[in-house]
Formats: structure tokens, C-alpha cells, sequence
């Protein structure tokens, strides 16, 4: 989830919220009840019991938590419930305990079905769990709001703006729920759908980030010819948009990548952007090429592939000279490449096929510019294959589209090679390029 957009959908939808808030913060005084009864005169007062729990919590979150929990067991229906409610999402949120969060966001749905700010705090923390019951469960909260927004009208918009101001925000905040359920949608691999509601979000408001992930899930799709017109789009409109924000230098290199797919080289790929954009097209950032690159330029007199000395992600060098007489299997990718992110768990999974044969080494190499966002993209992936950096091996390889597999043989010989993202048959291809490479004798 693109914390950017759910931040806009959040602040527009905000008033509502916060007058909900303060109707819990002050509720309607109540008269006291009479009781015959001295022991129901010493019965806790709700509201006082709350105010000691927040304050023996002070600003700690964890005891805020555990005070809230208690008091919600001693008081299970509380007059400002859903306020403790909201404080407890916020308070388990700091301590990074999603499943705490998402507990007391659904609940707190549940007592307040208009509360639209909420049902976005939740489609995050179903987005983060990502199993096929929370995506369904976030997709259809994105509907409940859509409809809501879609049906609002425009005498119920404040009364200090008018009908342009209401409906540019109306438009606005559509744009960017579009492309949230979208988002949930790709998470299910549901890319018809997804199609339809980053095209809605793009038809309303045209924005870079819907035509950016068009562009990747017609790439995921084998269809890079669709890619390269959505990436171009990305490319010529402003970075920021109603949805969100992205990078122009990662669309470009998505926009090259697709192009070579297309075409082979980047001939051409200029023209494209000036007759879109209408004007000069920009010129690629500064180090997007990675001939010019101080990490290219450590291979630059190798001669063959055993004379490459690379970096592990911890920076510590690999000779790959340690690869002699094996088999090594490479695939080149980079965090910015979606169909990278499609092929790399099936060849992970090849690569576990292997696991304990001292004769096969697998890599995953990153031909990445942007080094320090590596690591951590590959510990979110949890990927089982030793990632190195290209270190030019990608140009010695001849891996001019990602992803690209190369299988090596004994003597340093390419004996495999497949680019792009492989439609059918990919582990049965690959694993019995290496059965064949092992085959052969030393």
C-alpha cells in the first residue's frame, strides 16, 4: 500500500471522522440515576476508571494497551467505547503489533460503519497480511467507501466550500480509491480488475502512479508493448498526483527496460517520449547507465566470468573463480523490475530443488543503481537464493532485459538463457538446462 495515497484518502475524509471523535470525547451528559441501593452508589464510574487508565499509562503505548484491554474486560460496553477503540488501534500501530491494530479497527467498523478513515487504517493491515481472506475483506472496504464517496451529495459537503472546491475533492479522493482497491487487486493477482480500477483512477484524474502500475502489470502480463505506452504516460505526467507519488527515474528505467524487450536497444525510444511528452525528452538521470557506473567499471578487464570478483549484499567480495567446474545459474533482476518480482519466487523454488548440491550455485544478481535499497527489499521478500551485486556481470552476460536466467556450465560458457518473464514451463525449462549442464564432464 502506498502510505501516500492512504494518507490523501484519509485527510479528505477526516471531518467526519473527527466529528465522530468529539461526540465520544463529549458525550451527552446523562442524569444521575437514583439508587435505593449503597452498593450501587460505590459501583466504578466508567468514565472516571477510563481517565485513571490513560493516565497511569502516560505516553507509554504498551502500557496503554494493557491498561485499555483491562478496562475494556471490566467495562465490555463502555459509553465512549469506540474512542477506546480508536486509541487502542493507535497505540498497538506504535508498537508494531499489526494484528492488535486490525482487531480494534474491524471492531471499531463494526460499532461505526460510516467510519470511512477507519476502514482505510484497515485495509492497510489486511494489505500487510496479504493472505487471500484479508485481501478480500480490504477490497471490500475500499467498495464500502467508494460508494459512500460516490453517493455523497453535495449538500452534505461543509459549509465553507463550495460546489467546484467539493467536487475537485470528490475527484480527488475517487482518483485515489481507485487506485488503493486496484493496488488489493494485483495483491490477488486479480490483474483483470485491477486494469479496470487503474484505468478508472487514471480516466478521473490522470495520474503517474495508475499509469506506472498499468505499465507493470502489462509487463507482468507478457504484454510489454501495453507496458512501454503506460510507462511513456508515467513519464510525461507531473510525479505527484492524487493517488500518490512516484519516482521518474524508476519509470525510466522500466520505460528502457520495456522498450529493449520491444525493439532490442533503445533506438527509437526518444522520439517516443518527445512526440509524447511535447517537448525535449529529459535526459536520463545522472549514473542510469550502467557502463558509466563505478560499480560496472570494477570488472572492466575481466576476461571471462571466473575473472569477476563481485560483492555479497553485506559488501564482503565473491570470486567467482570459486565457481570452476560447477554449474552456476544467474538470474539478473532489479527491485524496480515487475516481472522480476513475478520470477524470482519460481526461481527460488528451482533453487531449493538443489539445496545440498555442492555442484549447482544459484545467485540472484542485482543490477540495481540504487545499491542500498537492496538489502532490505530482499529481506521483505525473504528470498532463499545469495543475492550479489552485477558488478558488470549483467553487460559481460549480455542480460541487456530484466529478467534475464543464465545457466553457466563448467568452463564459464553460457549454456541457457532466457529473458523477459517466461509464460509457461519456466521450472521445467530451467531445471533441465541443468540437468544437461551437469551432465556433461569435466
Amino acid at each position: 500500500m502506498r502510505p501516500t495515497c492512504l494518507a490523501l484518502c484519509a485527510s479528505v475524509l477526516m471531518a467526519s471522522s473527527l466529528a465522530a471523535a468529539a461526540q465520544e470525547s463529549n458525550p451527552t451528559p446523562q442524569p444521575p440515576k437514583k439508587s435505593s441501593d449503597a452498593a450501587a452508589k460505590k459501583a466504578p464510574d466508567p468514565e472516571a476508571e477510563l481517565q485513571k487508565a490513560l493516565a497511569n499509562a502516560g505516553d507509554n503505548s504498551a502500557a496503554m494497551i494493557k491498561n485499555l484491554k483491562e478496562y475494556l474486560q471490566e467495562f465490555p460496553d463502555p459509553p465512549r467505547k469506540t474512542a477506546v477503540y480508536r486509541a487502542l488501534v493507535e497505540a498497538c500501530e506504535q508498537t508494531h503489533d499489526t494484528a492488535c491494530a486490525l482487531d480494534y479497527a474491524e471492531r471499531l467498523i463494526v460499532a461505526r460503519p460510516d467510519d470511512s478513515q477507519m476502514m482505510l487504517v484497515a485495509v492497510n493491515l489486511l494489505e500487510q497480511r496479504g493472505d487471500d481472506a484479508s485481501l478480500t475483506r480490504a477490497s471490500g472496504y475500499v467498495t464500502r467507501i467508494l460508494d459512500r464517496v460516490e453517493k455523497a451529495p453535495p449538500e452534505e459537503r461543509p459549509a465553507r466550500e463550495s460546489i467546484a472546491e467539493w467536487q475537485d475533492g470528490q475527484a480527488q479522493l475517487r482518483t485515489a480509491l481507485y487506485y488503493v482497491r486496484g493496488q488489493v487487486e494485483i495483491s490477488q493477482r486479480n490483474y483483470e480488475a485491477a486494469v479496470k480500477d487503474l484505468r478508472m483512477s487514471d480516466s478521473i484524474h490522470p495520474n503517474a502512479l495508475a499509469a506506472k502500475t498499468l505499465g507493470e502489470v502489462a509487463e507482468t502480463r507478457g504484454d510489454s508493448a501495453t507496458a512501454i505506452g503506460e510507462y511513456i504516460q508515467a513519464f510525461t505526467l507531473p510525479e505527484s498526483g492524487p493517488a500518490g507519488t512516484v519516482n521518474r527515474r524508476d519509470v525510466l528505467l522500466e520505460l528502457r527496460n520495456a522498450w529493449r524487450e520491444v525493439h532490442g536497444s533503445e533506438l527509437g525510444l526518444g522520439d517516443a517520449i518527445l512526440a509524447a511528452y511535447g517537448r525535449a525528452a529529459l535526459p536520463p538521470p545522472e549514473g542510469a547507465s550502467a557502463s558509466t557506473t563505478p560499480a560496472a567499471a570494477r570488472n572492466k578487464d575481466a576476461k571471462d566470468v571466473f575473472s569477476f570478483v563481485v560483492r555479497r549484499l553485506d559488501g564482503t567480495p565473491l570470486a567467482l573463480d570459486s565457481l570452476r567446474g560447477k554449474i552456476a545459474v544467474l538470474s539478473f533482476w532489479a527491485t524496480w523490475c515487475a516481472p522480476c518480482r513475478e520470477l524470482e519466487p519460481m526461481f527460488n523454488s528451482v533453487a531449493r530443488t538443489y539445496a545440498g548440491n555442492s555442484n549447482v550455485a544459484f545467485f540472484a544478481v542485482s543490477a540495481d543503481d540504487d545499491e542500498p535499497q537492496v538489502p532490505a527489499f530482499v529481506a521483505r521478500e525473504k528470498w532463499d537464493v545469495p543475492v550479489i551485486f552485477s558488478d558488470g556481470l549483467d553487460a559481460f552476460a549480455k542480460a541487456e532485459t530484466l529478467p534475464t536466467v543464465v545457466v553457466l556450465g563448467r568452463s564459464g560458457e553460457i549454456v541457457y538463457r532466457t529473458g523477459g518473464l517466461p509464460r509457461d514451463a519456466f521450472s521445467d525449462s530451467l531445471t533441465a538446462a541443468i540437468q544437461a549442464a551437469l551432465a556433461t564432464a569435466h
